[in-house]
C-alpha cells in the first residue's frame, strides 16, 4: 500500500523560507519521478516542481530560483525547500508519485505566506 506523507508546512512571514519533506512507503522510491502540487483557494492544482529518478528536476516559473526540490533515496523522502517567500505562495502543498496505472497523493500541508 502506497502511503505518501507530507510535513513541513505552517505560517510564515513573506520573505521567509519553509521546507516541506513527503515520507512515502509501499513503493519502490528509488525509481519514481516525484513532484510537488500546490492548490491555491479557488484555483486548479498546479505543479511546482518535479524531479526524476536520476535527480533532473523540473519548476514552475513562478517560483524558479526560489524553490528547490530533492530526494533523499536513502530515507525514501521528497524535500521542497521554499526560499523568499510570497503571499501568492499560500496553498495546500500536496506531495505527488506518478505511475501508470494510478497517481498517488498525500494528504496535503498548508503553507501560509502574510505580507
Amino acid at each position: 500500500q502506497v502511503q505518501l506523507v507530507e510535513s513541513g508546512g505552517g505560517l510564515v512571514q513573506a520573505g521567509g523560507s519553509l521546507r516541506l519533506a513527503c515520507a512515502t512507503s509501499g513503493m519502490v522510491f528509488a525509481i519514481k519521478p516525484m513532484g510537488w502540487y500546490r492548490q491555491a483557494p479557488g484555483k486548479q492544482r498546479e505543479l511546482v516542481a518535479s524531479i526524476r529518478n536520476g535527480g533532473r528536476t523540473n519548476y514552475a516559473d513562478s517560483v524558479k530560483g526560489r524553490f528547490t526540490i530533492s530526494r533523499d533515496n536513502a530515507k525514501n523522502t521528497v524535500y521542497l525547500q521554499m526560499n523568499s517567500l510570497k503571499p501568492e505562495d499560500t496553498a495546500v502543498y500536496y506531495c505527488n508519485a506518478p505511475s501508470a496505472l494510478r497517481d498517488y497523493w498525500g494528504q496535503g500541508t498548508q503553507v501560509t505566506v502574510s505580507s
